[in-house]
């Protein structure tokens, strides 16, 4: 994407049984989490859903989290949702775009907990459920899917706006 390009851009992260949506601002600075919404069963509502939240927005670019293995191989994950983001080219009327999305569940929920947490200065921590712990619960929940897009969103902006 060349430099200087703005618009809002909506950001997803395709989940199993939902999908996460973020949008930018129109200066392409700023992701902010927009909804979560359930998976209908079929590709077509589902894309028809964020038809809809496309226009609404007027963004002109979709980015799609692409979960890589974390050694950034292509596995059985990453194919599906490249499978699917394919489909969702030909019924979007702007362009699609993967981006490498691991470790973004992780991220949402640290920066959730942190939003939830009392001030801890000066008080030791407990380190807690460890990070894969904290995306298991946190997928059972539903309760970051929205934020971990705008994780992949943000992360997609900032690495475009870099010289």
């Amino acid at each position: 994407m060349p430099r200087g390009v703005v618009g809002r851009v909506v950001g997803l992260d395709l989940g199993a049984r939902r999908i996460g949506v973020a949008v930018s601002d129109s200066a392409r600075s700023l992701a902010t989490a927009r909804t979560v919404f359930e998976r209908s069963g079929t590709l077509a509502r589902d894309f028809a859903q964020i038809a809809l939240i496309v226009e609404e927005c007027d963004a002109n670019l979709v980015v799609v989290g692409l979960p890589l293995s974390l050694n950034g191989e292509v596995g059985p994950a990453a194919r599906a949702t490249l499978d699917e983001i394919a489909n969702l080219r030909r019924s979007l009327k702007v362009p699609v775009e993967a981006f490498d999305e691991r470790l973004s569940t992780v991220e949402a929920l640290s920066r959730r907990e942190a939003r939830k947490a009392p001030s801890s200065r000066g008080a030791s921590r407990s380190r807690g459920p460890d990070r894969k712990a904290r995306a298991s619960i946190a997928k059972k929940m539903g309760a970051v899917d929205d934020e971990a897009a705008a994780v992949i969103l943000q992360s997609f902006l900032d690495r475009v706006r870099q010289p």
